[in-house]
């Protein structure tokens, strides 16, 4: 049977019924999909020593093998021993629990020899290598070794044999990119770079591979961006007429004055949506930065022009926090009795009333949660969409609720994730960006300091003092219950000893994502009101909290908190001009990691963002799912210059005319990218 790119994984010489089924759990069914299994790093054995010369450590020698041997010792443990000799001296080699190993090993035949070198069992040897019969197409030793991503019973030598069957097929991939613009920049065929993306020659074959696939990657990810754009620019949008009465009048009646940063994002939205075509903008700020006075005031504006807004936020904690805060800072201009909520936990007659004000145009600002694109909500007039937190919302999710309107509307995104410009014009092309990097005047940074486990008393003391002086406390754990999986401490475990220990004498309350909604509304509204002194809570109180009164976050085994989580968390605290206090507490006596210290000597969200996507790439930013569905598996997004060579390239693309259709794989890949990143 011809093997072709669409043939099931079986298919391919060597790989049976259980190593599919292991290869089906990294998500590889097909041919297709084995090729495109890029590894995730590499071991380079490519450097060939006498074995005169080998020092402790990963060695690679050519040797031939002069006597194997196998026999088992105490405890049924088997141990396969043989001899390798060059024309330069001999070395041990020793196998643990191989038994197959000596059978294996063809005597007078030379080999490629790969593995750890080192002194055991009072003599020198090399454990548990790789041994290859020398060819020149070495797999496993002599060379650069792709690692894949492994499962149980799935090992990335496995993975290289499955490659090494189906080179006739990578060889004859088709080129996916204008030949013009491989020529242009000088770049490897698709082929090319894909076979030594898994079988390099050498580290500037492996460099060459790496720049073509990885260009490609931004290449289709901005072309869909950019044409996601260009489509946007002719959807017909209701404008929203600037009114400076209304804008000075709600300026006048905050209780504090606008940062210069917030003045100007506001004049941006303002002008975007004076348009007849749908502004499309992201306005990153972070933690505390204030972006709800910012929507507050785009809203103002499209409820005032008669037309309706609507708000989504990710949980029904904060849609109800937003509809209240939206209610105070629209009732001094006379709007708040047209801010409505819309979520999940409302009784069936506050639904059915929510649902006839909205249609009515009674309500002119929605706010709630995936409950404003239920069917049975219709949207009378809808001007503009706010999406607070929009990378933790589906694409579906975000267009369900502009195809309401039944025309297209002004889209404003909100983030307080700091995005690394590299990664925010990559990832969205499409729309205009905004930053509020300054904070509110008389905020101060908070202090960061890592507690060592033995530390823990001397922090309740401190912490004491705190609530003392009349603050309040947030201890934040990674678990909800006991877990024998993970070793950490959970919520409950905390408040139990919490509020029998070390603050028996205050009012402690727990809040976690298991609780139903009316409960954990009614806690976090205990907090807010200071009935409580200390909430042990999970990171079900990440986003948007509001507690001003709050100034101290404690973070049991920080260690296991991504960084920009972390960030976000301690942005609960520090919202007043009471100093606010974060303490990452460690669940064992190791040293902290860096991310742990980088936060310790660290406020600003922005180069921390920058930190986390050197250290861990794009998906520790942009989330995991939607990660993957992007594709970013081999482009650095810390390289400016490969950025800007495919942001001009895909424009290039645009500007010439080319027909997308004429490139079969590209525009299908496109066309997926394009539902990915489009937020119109």
């Amino acid at each position: 049977m011809a093997i072709d790119l669409s043939t099931d994984v079986t298919m391919v010489k060597g790989v049976g019924p259980a190593v599919a089924a292991k290869l089906g759990v990294v998500g590889v069914r097909t041919v297709l999909d084995l090729i495109e299994n890029f590894p995730r790093r590499y071991d380079d054995y490519s450097h060939i020593e006498p074995i005169k010369r080998i020092k402790p450590g990963m060695v690679t020698i050519k040797a031939t093998i002069k006597q194997a041997a196998g026999r088992y010792v105490r405890r049924g443990m088997h141990i396969t021993e043989a001899v390798a000799s060059d024309d330069t001296d001999s070395v041990r080699l020793v196998w643990f629990n191989q038994p197959y190993r000596a059978a294996a090993l063809k005597t007078g035949q030379e080999y490629f020899i790969t593995g750890d070198f080192g002194f055991r069992y009072q003599r020198m040897s090399i454990q548990n290598a790789s041994v290859e019969l020398v060819s020149d197409f070495p797999i496993n030793t002599a060379r650069i070794i792709p690692k894949y991503r492994e499962t149980k019973g799935l090992k990335s030598s496995q993975i290289r044999k499955a490659l090494s069957q189906i080179i006739p097929q990578i060889r004859a991939l088709p080129e996916t990119l204008p030949q013009w613009l491989v020529e242009e920049l000088r770049l490897m065929s698709r082929a090319e770079a894909i076979e030594h993306i898994h079988f390099p020659d050498d580290g500037q074959d492996l460099a060459a591979a790496t720049r073509r696939l990885g260009f490609e990657e931004v290449f289709r990810l901005t072309l869909a961006a950019l044409l996601n754009k260009q489509e946007a620019v002719h959807g017909a949008a209701l404008p929203v007429r600037f009114d400076e009465a209304l804008a000075k009048d709600f300026v006048k009646h905050l209780p504090f004055m606008l940062t210069d940063d917030q003045r100007r994002v506001v004049w941006q939205i303002y002008l975007d949506m004076q348009k007849p075509q749908p502004m499309n903008r992201l306005v990153e700020g972070d933690v505390g930065s204030g972006k709800t006075v910012v929507a507050a005031m785009a809203a103002a504006m499209v409820m005032s022009g008669g037309m309706q807004a609507a708000l989504m936020a990710p949980t029904e904690l904060l849609a109800r926090q937003h509809a209240e805060t939206m209610h105070n800072l629209l009732e001094p201009l006379g709007l708040a009795g047209n801010v409505g909520l819309l979520v999940g936990g409302l009784k069936p007659a506050q639904k059915k009333l929510a649902h006839e004000r909205i249609k009515s145009g009674d309500v002119t600002f929605m706010i709630g949660t995936q409950a404003l694109i239920q069917d049975k909500v219709d949207i009378h007039k809808l001007g503009l969409v706010i999406v607070d937190e929009q990378h933790r919302f589906g694409v579906d999710q975000r267009t369900a609720i502009q195809a309401k309107a039944g025309h297209a509307v002004h889209v404003l995104n909100m983030t307080a994730t700091p995005i690394p410009r590299s990664l925010a014009l990559t990832l969205y092309g499409e729309l205009d960006i905004s930053v509020i990097a300054t904070k509110p005047a008389g905020r101060k940074p908070i202090k960061t300091k890592v507690i060592p486990l033995v530390g823990r008393q001397k922090l309740y003391a401190d912490i004491d003092s705190e609530l003392a002086a009349g603050r309040q406390i947030f201890v934040v754990c990674p678990l909800v219950s006991d877990s024998d999986l993970m070793p950490a401490k959970s919520a409950e475990q905390m408040y139990d000893e919490l509020s029998k220990g070390a603050f028996s004498h205050r009012k402690v309350g727990l809040l976690h994502g298991k609780m139903k909604p009316d409960q954990k509304d009614s806690i976090m509204q205990q907090f807010a009101n200071h009935e409580l002194d200390v909430l042990v809570a999970t990171t079900v109180i990440e986003v948007g909290v509001d507690v001003p009164n709050a100034t101290v976050m404690v973070l049991e085994n920080a260690e296991r908190f991504g960084l920009a989580q972390i960030h976000q968390l301690r942005g609960r605290v520090g919202r007043s001009d009471y100093q606010g206090y974060c303490y990452l507490v460690l669940g064992d006596n190791q040293a902290p990691g860096p991310r742990l210290r980088a936060l310790a000597t660290n406020n600003d969200g922005f180069k921390l963002a920058e930190y986390d996507l050197e250290l861990r790439g794009p998906g520790a930013i942009y989330g995991t799912m939607q990660h993957g569905a992007l594709d970013l598996r081999v482009a650095k997004l810390s390289d400016v210059k490969l950025i800007a060579q495919a942001r001009k390239a895909a424009q290039q693309f645009i500007d010439s005319n080319e027909n997308l259709l004429e490139y079969k794989e590209l525009a299908a890949r496109v066309a997926q990218l394009r539902a990915v990143t489009n937020l119109n």
